[in-house]
């Protein structure tokens, strides 16, 4: 038996609540308004409150925000007459559980209440939990794992923070490759200088060589201008290059050169300049196969493996998810301005039990979208949208998204429903308004 409270300025939906609430065998408590119904909040504590949206003295949402307040952990349902959107939204931004419109369908309503309870009893039952064993892992840092490939790897870091040698990162796609790069790099000798990432898929041959090491002006057509490239820019910091195996044989020539001689000349250009920057080198596929293939120089792969790290997938690693999973739902509440920190045993054993085609970024995008459709501070299950052999139930192929992708499809839906208010959709968004600007320029949004 749980306690409810309903809070209505109409008497009759009161009384309809009233007596078919109890017949489930709940207790119900009864307020008139919003002052009376915090006041039954202090006095009987209840489970769940079903409250109206549009009331006398205060609506549902200030009523929602005061009971928050209070105790967090009490359920709230929210109803009306009138269909809002915007007041949805800011409804479900400030923690409600769910909202229904009125008339109220008794049987939507009770299979709602008794969600609602069983969430409310699994956070409970996890507090003690979260707060004993996964408060006491180090979330603050940038790399996570306690298997002995991930300790490995750690040690590996530790033994390059003393030197600038050539770094060969190899592991599949979402592995974290640029991560560990970052990592070698700001905690290294290094990490007062610059990082630079180069990603040589995302370019052409020509604007690959140009992007690395610069060009003078003339040096070809719309080349107006002298411009300096990545090895200059990056002084004495370090070189990340992205998926090396995807270079041009004839570029991997010039690369080699300035490994070997630590210089290199800008396109079109008549002097050297010296290389100063650590290269870290990066790739998806197998670097030794392809030298194999005669598809990459085998004196440049000996030249970038001067220390090789293997990064393990996911799916080789999967005691490490507990950890992994706290750590990024402590990122991502961060950024949404949520609170989604418990998880319940069966939506963990779900995770491990998972191969992770995708890997760590995979895991990362698929927290994230849990956490957005979330309306409380438990991971449940029915929000977890995994992959089944690649296709949903359904047969058809799912979606995953990019965290820029979601945040972009977020930022696009609340102004949609906002109707382009962009003061409305800065508080529904939790940023400030240069912030929502700079975010709709990035992802083409602005009119």
């Amino acid at each position: 038996m749980a306690k409810l409270l309903i809070i209505d300025d109409d008497e009759q939906v009161r009384e309809i609540l009233n007596v078919n609430l109890k017949e489930l065998g709940h207790k119900v408590f009864l307020a008139e308004n919003g002052s009376k119904g915090l006041k039954a909040v202090e006095k009987y504590s209840p489970d769940l409150i079903i409250c109206d949206l549009i009331m006398p003295d205060m609506n549902g949402i200030q009523v929602l925000e005061k009971v928050k307040n209070y105790d967090p952990h009490i359920q709230v349902i929210l109803f009306t007459a009138y269909y809002d959107m915007s007041s949805i939204i800011k409804a479900m931004q400030k923690g409600a559980f769910d909202y229904m419109q009125k008339p109220i369908d008794m049987e939507q309503l009770k299979i709602k209440i008794n969600r609602a309870l069983k969430i409310q009893s699994v956070s409970q039952q996890l507090e003690a939990y979260i707060s004993e064993d996964f408060l006491e892992y180090q979330l603050d840092n940038s790399l996570v794992g306690r298997t002995p490939a991930m300790r490995e790897i750690f040690k590996n870091i530790g033994q390059l923070s003393s030197n600038k040698v050539s770094v060969l990162i190899q592991g599949e796609s979402g592995t974290g490759k640029e991560l560990i790069a970052k990592v070698i790099h700001y905690n290294g000798v290094s990490k007062g200088q610059p990082f630079v990432a180069v990603n040589c898929t995302a370019l052409s041959r020509e604007l690959l060589e140009s992007e690395l090491f610069g060009h003078v002006k003339g040096a070809f057509t719309g080349a107006i201008k002298d411009k300096k490239g990545k090895f200059e820019l990056a002084r004495e910091g370090t070189i990340f290059l992205d998926e090396i195996s995807e270079m041009s044989l004839d570029l991997q020539a010039k690369l080699l050169r300035v490994l070997q001689e630590r210089e290199f000349e800008k396109v079109g250009g008549e002097y050297t300049l010296p290389m100063k920057a650590r290269i870290i080198a990066a790739s998806n596929r197998d670097l030794e196969k392809l030298v194999e293939e005669g598809k990459f120089r085998e004196d440049l792969y000996y030249r970038l493996k001067v220390f090789t790290i293997n990064l393990p997938p996911l799916r080789e690693r999967k005691e490490d998810i507990p950890l992994l999973v706290v750590h990024f739902l402590k990122k991502i509440n961060k950024e949404l301005h949520k609170n989604v920190m418990k998880i319940p045993m069966e939506v963990m054993e779900m995770l491990q039990e998972y191969d992770w085609p995708g890997n760590v970024r995979e895991l990362e995008n698929i927290l994230l979208q849990a956490v957005v459709l979330s309306s409380n501070d438990v991971l449940v299950k029915e929000n977890i949208l995994l992959r089944k052999n690649n296709k949903q139930k359904n047969g058809t192929e799912k979606e995953l998204l990019s965290l820029e992708e979601v945040e972009k499809r977020h930022i696009k839906y609340v102004l949609e429903q906002v109707k382009g208010d962009k003061q409305k959709a800065v508080q529904i968004l939790g940023i400030s308004k240069p912030t929502l600007y700079s975010k709709l320029e990035k992802y083409g949004l602005l009119k």
